[in-house]
């Protein structure tokens, strides 16, 4: 039995391993379209931004936006947000934001008798939408405070942990580089996010659309399309997504060819990477790739898809050493040029 009999009883036994409700099926792939072009009507060309806020919604992840000012980051999580009917909240990062100004801490509260008790007030992350505007202007203790809320879904503040609502999406914004009074983030935390989108500057044509849309007498009003219920039975649909065994182990030895301390791995890895990507890395490819075959209405993983989730999944987690960042290299043109070797290998 050669490879490709493997792979395709592989993906046969994961596929009746559990099984799917063919209508219910249909029903959210056509809100999950719809939420898209809903999105789209408010926020001028941004498909590709969109499209991948999207997939990180319905995977369980974290995106991390960065573009200039001005370049619709906040109109667009917001659209999300109300078309995608969840409650949404924003916080704005700056130097002097503390951790309680996030999670919420417990305050003194006075009752009928006159008396005061602790009670546990809510910070803004009690929400299912959150969106950390311009999260590189603040400080690492203040970055910091999100990490088990992305990871764990909890808070823990005054000696308890508590859940928050689900689903629960992060959206943070942050300006490039850069610009004045930006920080990098901890590579401890930027793992934490499983796309970084990049918000781009609109073409003469999309300009022109957005300052017919948003100058005139009325401004576009979202519809709301899904509900959480929607977005949970989504997120567990692309868990279900099937992937054969031979597409599994090309992200495995993709990954691995990415380590920097491997001596026998390409050149341009050796040479010029600090570190390869993770394991969190690679399980996020491979998710990644669920939803977009998804977001595609197709009931399974291939190639092509870990190609177009590449860049969003990979480029906050690899960075350059300073030989690198010396010469001007494109990390971008190395990992695809990996990935596509392996995939030659496999097909």
């Amino acid at each position: 039995m050669d490879q490709q009999e493997n792979s395709a009883q592989s993906a046969n036994a994961e596929a009746t391993a559990d099984p799917v409700d063919t209508e219910a099926l249909k029903r959210l792939l056509a809100a999950l379209g719809k939420t898209r072009d809903e999105v789209a009507k408010s926020v001028v060309g941004q498909t590709v931004a969109i499209d991948q806020m999207l997939i990180a919604l319905i995977c369980g992840g974290h995106v991390l936006l960065e573009g200039a000012p001005g370049v619709g980051k906040t109109l667009l999580v917001r659209t999300l947000g109300t078309a995608a009917g969840l409650k949404f909240s924003r916080i704005q990062f700056t130097p002097d934001l503390m951790p309680a100004d996030i999670t919420g801490g417990l305050t003194l509260v006075p009752d009928k008798s006159g008396h005061s008790r602790l009670e546990f007030q809510e910070g803004p992350i009690f929400t299912q939408i959150l969106l950390t505007d311009e999260v590189n202007r603040a400080t690492p203790k203040t970055q910091s405070a999100l990490l088990e809320a992305m990871q764990e879904h909890t808070v823990t503040a005054g000696g308890q942990t508590l859940d928050l609502p689900e689903p629960f999406f992060v959206l943070a914004t942050q300006n490039p580089i850069e610009m004045e009074g930006t920080y990098r983030l901890p590579e401890a935390q930027i793992d934490r996010f499983l796309f970084k989108t990049l918000i781009v500057y609109p073409s003469e044509s999309e300009l022109d659309g957005i300052l017919d849309l948003t100058t005139g007498v009325s401004l576009p009003v979202p519809e709301q399309i899904l509900s959480a219920e929607d977005i949970l039975a989504l997120q567990k649909l692309v868990r279900q997504v099937p992937i054969a065994a031979h597409v599994r182990s090309t992200v495995s030895r993709f990954a691995l060819l990415t380590q920097a301390d491997q001596s026998d791995n390409p050149t341009e890895v050796t040479k010029y990477l600090r570190f390869g990507l993770s394991p969190r890395g690679a399980q996020s490819l491979i998710l990644a790739a669920k939803g977009h075959a998804l977001l595609r209405g197709r009931y399974n993983v291939g190639f092509e898809d870990l190609q177009e989730m590449l860049g969003p999944v990979v480029r906050h987690r690899l960075q350059l050493n300073y030989e690198g960042e010396a010469e001007g290299v494109d990390i971008a043109t190395i990992l695809k040029k990996l990935l596509e070797t392996e995939i030659r290998k496999a097909t």
